[in-house]
This record gives structure tokens, sequence and C-alpha cells, in this order.
């Protein structure tokens, strides 16, 4: 399975569609919409979803399309920054996976918005390490990140992690700092200046003021079955380090840096968790995470057990959200 996933044919670009279909299937039977997310906070969130409100299976259909562009996208990013060989389409299954693990990720939330704008970020600053010249690439991460956190605020602490993965890359000047939040602000710029000519800006204002007095790390939303599920994924990545000889590592020291900088992301992913709110849905971490066991997958030399094991994985997902179903009836 692991090996099949290797190439890039018709074929498996014809199973990745099927998988994203198979995935979300359930919602469409279930009615899994929540617009309840609509905040201050997330205009961009609130625009697109005031344009799907008049039938719910609109939203739906939609989430379900980014979220398989989403998946192509996050493949794409990956081959270019030569995280996995330019003819795999690892990436796209390992994706679609781990943000589809349960079914209240197969809606349409802010975050499902967001990783569009922040798949882009990520990508910008992969790119920058190679870059003489780095200062348009900056400007756009910041409009990268500020669009993000139009649809989900929480995304703003993305921008720590560009502070530090600029310092891993060697890029750390003051100038080049400044350069990405200029670019972060100059959005929320026009979109106050917009609400002050319509007379409004006050109430706006007001609900930044609120989500920031209101802000609260919480661990009410987790359960045994969300702790399961996020510690396995955590731990299943100590296996190259204690197997290492399954393993023939791109050893380029660019790809080894993307790779040091997905681990800090995976660290500020941990910390979104606790946000408030159900933790599944707060998604850096299975960002991180896509990339991090895509590399692994990429150059694992050792196949027969760990496609048994990707086999059963894909199964447990597909039976997560297939068995609610029945038990339910």
């Amino acid at each position: 399975m692991i090996r099949f996933f290797r190439n890039s044919y018709l074929v498996q670009y014809a199973t990745i569609v099927l998988l994203v279909i198979l995935l979300w299937i359930p919602s469409f039977i279930t009615g899994n919409v929540d617009v309840a997310w609509r905040s201050e906070v997330t205009p961009l969130y609130n625009l697109i979803a005031n344009i799907f409100d008049f039938w719910p299976p609109a939203m739906l259909l939609f989430a379900m399309l980014l979220m398989g562009f989403e998946s192509v996208f996050f493949n794409s990013i990956l081959s270019a920054n030569q995280i996995i060989g330019m003819v795999h389409t690892l990436g796209a299954v390992v994706f679609l996976l781990l943000l589809n693990l349960l079914p209240v990720q197969t809606t349409f939330y802010p975050f499902l918005i967001s990783s569009v704008f922040l798949l882009m970020f990520i990508h910008t600053l992969f790119a920058i390490y190679q870059t003489p010249r780095p200062e348009l690439y900056l400007l756009n991460a910041g409009f990268y990140l500020s669009f993000a956190t139009m649809c989900w605020f929480p995304s703003l602490l993305l921008a720590l992690w560009g502070i530090i993965s600029l310092a891993i890359i060697h890029k750390g000047s003051l100038r080049l700092h400044i350069i990405p939040f200029i670019g972060l602000l100059l959005p929320y710029f026009f979109y106050f200046g917009a609400h002050f000519l319509m007379g409004d800006l006050l109430p706006v204002l007001q609900g930044y003021a609120d989500y920031f007095t209101g802000f609260r790390l919480s661990i009410g939303d987790f359960d045994w079955l969300r702790i399961g599920v996020l510690g396995f994924l955590v731990l299943i990545l100590f296996i190259p380090l204690l197997s290492p000889h399954l393993y023939s590592f791109e050893k380029s020291v660019a790809v080894r840096t993307k790779i040091a900088m997905t681990y800090n992301l995976l660290l500020l992913g941990i910390f979104l968790l606790f946000i408030g709110g159900d933790p599944m849905l707060h998604g850096v971490l299975f960002i991180a995470l896509s990339i991090l066991f895509s590399y692994n997958l990429a150059y694992l030399d050792h196949l027969k057990w760990s496609n048994v094991t990707f086999i059963l994985l894909i199964l447990a997902v597909l039976a997560s959200h297939y068995v609610p179903l029945f038990v339910a009836r």
C-alpha cells in the first residue's frame, strides 16, 4: 500500500478522490453542519459561511471539495520541498487521514478554511531557506497568516513559529522580522478601515477585546478517545528514533532544516490543543504530523509490517466514521 502511493498516476488520484468521498459520506447522512463558530474575530470564515448558509448540504459539499484540494496542495508542497519524492502521493493520503480522523472533523469549521492559508504560510517559510533575497516571501507569509487568522484567530500564534523558523534558517535580522508583521497587519488595516467608514468600528474592536479577555487554556474538551488518538499519533513519531535502520532518510541540509522547523510547529500545535473547544478541530498539530509521517513513510525501506499498519489505520479511520451510524440506529 505504501509503495502504491509512492507513485503519481491517475489511479492514485482516483483512490484519493474515493477516500475523500468515503470519509465525508457519513456527514451528509447525519447532516453534520454547525456554524456556531461565527464570531467577530473570524470575518473571512463568516463571509464564506454566509455564502453557503442557504443550504447546509452545499456547505458540506464545499468543505469536502476544499479538503480534497488541500490534500493535493499539501502533497505538492512536500514534493516541491523534497520532503517526499516528486512522484509520490503519500502526502495527500496521510493529510486526509489525519485531518479526518474522527467524524467531528468532517464538517465546515474555521480551521478547515484557515488551513488553506496556513499551508501557503508554511510553504513560503520553507522556500525562504534557499532564497537569497527573501523580502517578498516574508511579506507574502505575513499576508497568508493574516488571512488565516481571519478564519481561525488562534493561528495568530504561528507568528511565533515564524520568528523561530527565521532563526533556524539564519534569516534573523531585525529588518527581516519586521517585514512579515507588515504583511500581517496590512489586511487588518483595510478591514478596520472599512468598518470605520461604515461607522461600526467600535463593536468590531470590542469583539476582539472580548476574545483576548476571555481567552483561557482548557482541558475540559478532552475525553479518553481524543487523548488516546492524539497520544498514539505523537508516540509513533519515536519509531524512526528507535529503529533508524528501517529508514534511509534524505541527508540534504535543506530537508533536515525543514524537518527541524516542523518539529517546532508540532510543539506549537500541541499547545494549541488546549485553547478551548474540541481539540480535534485545532489542526495545526495534524498538519505538522502529516509532514513528519509523510517524510518517514517516503524513506521507509522495510514495508511488510508497515503496509499492514497503514492499511489498518485507513480501516480504523473509516470505521470511526461509519460505526456511529449503525450504533445510533
